[in-house]
């Protein structure tokens, strides 16, 4: 594991931090599919995120899921991203069919190992899936994960006993695992804002 002085000591963020934005898609609007979300605050978050990119020039990465038959299908009005993310010039866009952004097309790591970036900031879509395996697959790959689980969110699940785990919850269970095994550091949105400016 890494050095836990790095993950307890306050944030600092790199000249060429990279945004991770996973799967802002319209998809995860049908409520009636998905269930119940956490964190109403999480699309503003993630629009601060990109405006702070914007601002200091710092790159973006936009991830775009597509899931056969589901709300993400290809080719349906679910699996476009959110009009949030129109104005966003990333740097690279990825498209995926598995939970890790480092699992798509290009390929993630080897675009990051190229520009020889070290500090990754995830945010986006879900919460406890594609975000918390993004991170997780990171930490593992050496790099020095930011988790601002503020600028996120996802939903009420049930477990193979068929009780119905709220998002609020799996949501504090992912944190709680990254921060403690130290896939990455856990902080919020202002946190990361800050840190940007300094």
């Amino acid at each position: 594991m890494t050095n836990t002085s790095a993950f307890d000591a306050p944030l600092r963020l790199a000249a060429d931090a990279v945004l991770i934005m996973i799967d802002v898609q319209q998809g995860f609007e049908d409520a009636a599919f998905w269930g119940e979300r956490d964190n109403p605050q999480a699309e503003a978050n993630m629009a601060a995120l990109l405006d702070a990119w914007a601002a200091t020039g710092r790159p973006v990465v936009t991830v775009q899921h597509g899931s056969p038959g589901g709300p993400l299908a290809p080719g349906t009005p679910g699996y476009e991203l959110k009009p949030m993310m129109a104005g966003v010039a990333a740097d690279l866009h990825i498209t995926k069919t598995v939970n890790s952004a480092f699992y798509g097309t290009p390929d993630l790591h080897a675009w990051l190992q190229a520009r020889g970036a070290t500090q990754l900031v995830v945010a986006g879509i879900m919460t406890n899936v594609c975000n918390e395996t993004t991170a997780r697959m990171g930490g593992n790959l050496g790099y020095d994960v930011v988790f601002p689980t503020d600028a996120m969110h996802t939903f009420a699940m049930a477990g193979p006993d068929g009780v119905s785990i709220p998002a609020e919850q799996l949501a504090r269970a992912t944190a709680a695992v990254l921060h403690r095994m130290r896939f990455a550091k856990v902080v919020a949105t202002g946190d990361v804002l800050k840190a940007a400016q300094a």
